[in-house]
């Protein structure tokens, strides 16, 4: 590893014909580095008082005045670092300055003299001529011309460079390795066998460059040139090969466009060379700096081309291109500025080898054949590359019978064999991915299944959560429509009662009343909320056997008033009265038994505190009377013997009370389920006959009945009554036989006739049947209801007589 800085050289150019030339001096010394002194003189229209600086001075490794010629150039320059690729280093100069200074001149030379050769064609000499001189060593060399034109890179060596335009042309792109090796996609690499192809390419390339006419100079270059050679070599028989390269480039010269007036395309130009050499000093002061931890390299492609040679694995060389005349003085400091910079970046450039893969190869496949032959020594069989078709069924079968046992420490020995092994894993793979890929279809498959099953379900069940959620609602409606006119008739039906206690004239007015309630719009049903309701009820009693036996609240309230005039419901009352005694009595015995055995307990205590009484007195004083029979220890037992027995007794008693309160439960259990049997084979007959006899339907003209059922049993008797007391003005005295005349002559009650068209029917036959059936339901519970009240108004007779 070689560790150097930048070597910078400064060469000055000639002033031209109509150029004045600059003041400055040069100071060659062979034991230091050479310095160059410019001198700055004031301008006399700044004023007398003026403090800027006269003189800069700056160090070159050498500098180059004005008659220094090409061959010195190179000999100094490009002559050191061209044996140090030829060694196999990698190597690069490039030429900085403005434009019009001299660096296309050094690089590559003048077309006029062949003196004027610059540094390219004089290195592609001196390294073929080295090489033709050493023969004990293989060289092959390769030369590529990269173009980088407005920040795209071309191959200036691409034939179809010259018939084709540069928009067309594939560009050069970059791409980095993960060693962070730059590689250029779509530069060709030429091979040169000698100097004269390497110097054809050299000239096709030059031909193919962009140069235009600028106010600076008449063939300025506007592009920069990268031209690389590329040298491998090795010695005969060794695997080892050195491979270096040499980048030799030409910068485009950077310019004020304020002071050249460029437009149009050039200014393009002018703008995208400025920008790249800008890249190029700050990857130049980056590296100057010890601190810093990121080097922009990717700004521009030019930065990312140089990268080894920037700081990297590279011997480089600048020459700083000089222009001394008074115009173009601040520019050349700017020059000479950049170069002090560039001096302070260190390269480490490490000799570039690496094994020959061909030789390699053969190495390696001669080591592989060795080990063959001591393997087969070894073990007394020769392996071949594959496996025989018997050595895999039985791998095969080893393998199945492995994955069968159940045994946790079974093991699979095939040998020491890599390529038995490497086949036993590729098959356990195999066997996975197939499992795999049969558990997800399987998957799949179920996913689907369950899907379709959900989503029927779900379709059902939305379907009878919207019958049921329909029939909620027609049953709230109805029965808030019911509460109202029910409230309203209670109130009516006390009126009436307490007119009748007060005499004719009250009742006549509770007849007017009533009269106008029967002929309000208010008291009736719509027909839309009577076959609501009567669906509703009708189809109650099933639908509750169907949700797990529970009923709505319309159809428990229908329940109730069928068991209270169900003959069963004296029995049921008089076995709840039962029970409620026999568990009373259980209670009191219960507790009198816990306390007889307290008690016995207590004397048992008493009975023990005796004994050890008696035991800590005979010890103490001993005598005979300590040995007879205790009175009062005698007395404690025949206590206990009477609780005993009376313990015994009143368990026996428990035990028969829990037998009766266990029957009776069963029987009303059984009343319970008889009643509601009995309740749907009703409601089933009754809606039977009223499908086959519709006539029974109560005439609009006469008062309306509703489903009194529904409510109480104290407002349904209430209502009941008010309905039946109820005259209207318009009656015919024809209907005398559908009258019931009580002993009061002031106070008639009828039942309603029955009349084919009572309620006009809808048609639709399930929901004439529903609200027919109701209706016949209604009719016989008023019936029973009248005779009642028949009773309670001759009772209500007698004694306003008796009063």
């Amino acid at each position: 590893m070689v560790k150097e800085t930048i070597r910078v050289y400064a060469r000055v150019k000639p002033p031209g014909r109509r150029q004045q030339a600059g003041i400055y001096s040069v100071d060659d010394d062979e034991k230091s580095l050479s310095s160059l002194e410019i001198i700055v003189p004031r301008d006399l229209a700044d004023g007398f008082v003026n403090n800027k600086r006269e003189s800069y001075k700056f160090k070159f490794q050498k500098i180059f005045d004005q008659e220094a010629k090409q061959d010195v150039v190179f000999d100094s320059i490009a002559k050191p670092v061209a044996e140090c690729v030829l060694a196999g280093y990698n190597g690069t100069i490039f030429a900085y300055g403005q434009t019009g200074s001299g660096k296309t001149f050094t690089i590559t030379g003048g077309a006029e003299r062949y003196s004027d050769r610059g540094i390219i064609p004089r290195t592609l000499s001196y390294i073929f001529d080295q090489l033709r001189k050493d023969s004990s060593k293989v060289y092959t060399t390769h030369v590529s011309y990269l173009e980088i034109y407005n920040e795209c890179g071309y191959d200036l060596l691409d034939p179809r460079h010259e018939a084709s335009r540069l928009e067309d042309l594939p560009k050069v792109t970059i791409m980095e390795d993960p060693d962070q090796n730059i590689h250029l996609k779509n530069l060709s690499l030429q091979q040169a066998t000698n100097e004269e192809e390497a110097l054809n390419l050299l000239f096709l390339g030059d031909t193919n460059r962009m140069i235009a006419e600028t106010p600076m100079n008449q063939a300025s270059t506007r592009s920069h040139c990268i031209f690389t050679i590329h040298i491998s070599s090795k010695e005969p028989g060794s695997a080892t090969i050195r491979r270096s390269k040499l980048h030799l480039v030409d910068l485009a010269g950077s310019e004020r466009v304020a002071k050249t007036g460029v437009g149009g395309h050039l200014l393009t130009e002018a703008k995208y060379i400025n920008l790249s050499l800008h890249y190029l000093e700050q990857v130049i002061i980056a590296l100057a700096e010890k601190n810093r931890s990121h080097i922009p390299y990717r700004n521009s492609m030019m930065t990312s081309v140089l990268r080894d040679s920037l700081g990297g694995n590279c011997m480089t060389t600048m020459i700083a291109t000089l222009s001394l005349d008074k115009r173009n003085i601040d520019e050349s400091l700017s020059t000479c500025r950049f170069a002090q910079r560039v001096a302070l970046i260190k390269n480490e450039a490490v000799l570039n080898e690496e094994m020959d893969p061909k030789l390699m190869i053969v190495q390696l496949k001669k080591e592989i054949q060795e080990l063959k032959d001591e393997l087969a020594l070894v073990t007394g069989k020769e392996r071949t590359s594959e496996l025989s078709q018997d050595e895999l069924l039985q791998l095969d079968e080893l393998i199945e019978t492995f994955l069968e046992d159940n045994d946790p420490d079974s093991t699979l020995d095939v040998g020491a064999d890599m390529r038995k092994i490497k086949y036993c894993f590729v098959h356990v793979k195999q066997l996975m991915n197939h499992s795999k890929i049969s558990d997800k279809k399987l998957l799949s498959q179920h996913i689907s299944e369950e899907k379709n099953t959900n989503k029927e379900a779900g379709e059902e069940e939305l379907k009878k959560l919207k019958e049921l959620l329909q029939q909620r609602d027609n049953e709230i409606n109805i029965l808030v429509n019911m509460l109202k006119k029910e409230k309203k008739k209670a109130q009516d039906a006390l009126f009436q009662l307490n007119a009748t206690s007060a005499g004719s004239t009250v009742l006549e007015q509770s007849h007017s009343i009533n009269l106008e309630e029967s002929q309000s719009p208010s008291s009736c049903f719509s027909l839309k909320e009577a076959k609501d309701f009567s669906s509703s009820v009708h189809r109650l009693p099933f639908l509750s056997r169907q949700t797990g036996g529970k009923m709505s609240l319309g159809c428990q309230e229908a329940f109730e008033v069928f068991k209270r005039d169900h003959a069963d419901s004296i029995t049921i009352e008089d076995h709840k009265q039962l029970l409620n005694q026999r568990f009373t009595e259980a209670k009191c015995l219960g507790e009198k038994l816990n306390e007889v055995r307290n008690k016995i307990n207590h004397l048992k205590g008493e009975i023990n505190q005796r004994h050890i009484q008696r035991a800590a007195l005979a010890i103490s004083s001993p005598s005979e009377e300590l040995y007879t029979l205790d009175p009062v220890e005698e007395k404690l037992r025949t206590q206990i013997e009477e609780e005993k027995k009376r313990y015994k007794t009143m368990f026996n008693r428990l035990k028969g009370l829990k037998v009766e309160i266990e029957h009776l439960q069963l029987l009303m259990e059984k009343v319970k389920v008889k009643l509601q049997k009995d309740f749907e084979v009703w409601w089933s007959e009754e809606s039977i006959n009223l499908q086959e006899n519709p006539e029974m339907v109560s005439s609009p003209n006469t008062t309306t009945v509703y489903p009194r059922f529904i409510k109480s049993s104290q407002h349904l008797s209430t209502s009941s009554f008010s309905e039946t007391t109820r005259v209207s003005p318009n009656e015919d005295p024809a209907g005398k036989n559908n009258s019931i005349t009580s002993n009061n002559p002031t106070l008639k009650t009828r039942t309603p006739p029955i009349s084919s068209t009572s309620i006009p029917l809808t048609g639709d036959s399930q929901a004439d049947a529903d609200i027919l059936a109701f209706i016949k339901a209604r009719q016989n519970i008023l019936q029973k209801k009248g005779k009642s009240c028949q009773k309670i108004g001759s009772q209500t007779k007698i004694s306003s007589t008796a009063f």
